[in-house]
């Protein structure tokens, strides 16, 4: 009789891009430059933020936490990815995987909390201006990012301890970076308790992401076309359009990435693009869009690259 309950190995087999040996080179040389960027471009965002006093305020304080949660998701993917095109390793020892898995869930959840909590900001700017400086405090916005990232790791914290008290008796992954679906497939025990917590995380955040977003845009478009000033009206909404297009990018993303899971006949090829695209594109685009967007942090850029690394 199998003792389904054995745990086989620490080593882990994942699936691997599957590439061919001439695509080796042009994948890893894209992976590398998309990695480059996203450094690159978080980075400058991070330290023209700390390193400005001027911008030492509740916007740009919450701001701040976009790129550190970006570059949590994309360094917990990137550097495994790379190895793994260029050595052909397919190997990944469990620990290493679950540790993967953890943040790039926490980067996730935090992303759409984090700009949730964005979402409530620009409500409180947009509809209450006399009272900003009033409700959005330094240490009012603390508290606020604060329950963020202890809420985030909550969730996920509980997420995984019900996910390693659980035996496993497989050690190949059905995807090419560790998350927790891929995990589970490795475990031969009832995952009826993961199930349902699983599906209570995602209600949980999308009840409190989709719900928070959807009261504020509508007072937010309420306020904006009861406002004589075109201008204001105008600057408003573009604002609101931008910050609403990067959470419906990570929405789409990762509602596919959860559909991917559930369908048997979607290409292998097309899901790992989808899972590997949430931990592309938001993080290279967010940084690009707050900093060209945002007036204050645009020109404190384009200042320092002009007196610093380009010098007349």
């Amino acid at each position: 009789m199998v003792d389904y309950y054995y745990n086989t190995s620490f080593s882990l087999t994942l699936k691997g891009f599957d590439l061919s040996p001439e695509s080796v080179f042009p994948a890893f040389i894209f992976a590398t430059l998309s990695y480059m960027v996203i450094l690159f471009c978080n980075l400058v965002l991070i330290l023209t933020i700390v390193l400005n006093k001027s911008l030492h305020q509740p916007m740009y304080l919450l701001l701040l936490n976009l790129p550190i949660n970006d570059l949590i998701g994309s360094t917990a993917l990137f550097p495994q990815v790379l190895k793994e095109i260029l050595l052909d390793t397919k190997t990944m020892h469990f620990s290493a995987c679950v540790t993967q898995a953890f943040f790039i869930h926490i980067y996730g959840v935090g992303a759409v909390f984090i700009l949730t909590a964005m979402a409530y900001d620009r409500y409180i700017a947009i509809c209450l201006p006399l009272k900003y400086t009033t409700i959005m405090t330094n240490s009012y916005m603390m508290k606020i990012i604060t329950i963020v990232w202890l809420l985030n790791l909550l969730l996920m914290g509980v997420l995984f301890i019900l996910l390693l008290r659980l035996p496993r008796c497989r050690s190949v992954m059905t995807h090419v970076y560790c998350d927790n679906p891929s995990l589970l497939t490795l475990v031969c025990a009832n995952t009826t308790i993961n199930n349902i917590y699983g599906l209570f995380t995602v209600a949980v955040t999308q009840i409190i992401s989709n719900g928070t977003i959807l009261y504020t845009y509508l007072q937010i478009l309420i306020a904006c076309f009861r406002s004589k000033r075109s201008d204001t009206r105008a600057k408003a909404l573009q604002t609101c359009a931008t910050h609403l297009i990067v959470f419906l990018l990570l929405e789409c993303l990762g509602l596919f990435t959860i559909i991917s899971y559930r369908l048997k006949n979607i290409s292998p090829h097309l899901r790992r693009f989808i899972g590997v695209s949430t931990l592309i594109f938001p993080p290279t685009l967010n940084p690009i869009i707050y900093g060209l967007k945002t007036k204050d942090i645009r020109n404190k850029v384009i200042h320092f690259f002009s007196k610093t690394i380009f010098p007349l």
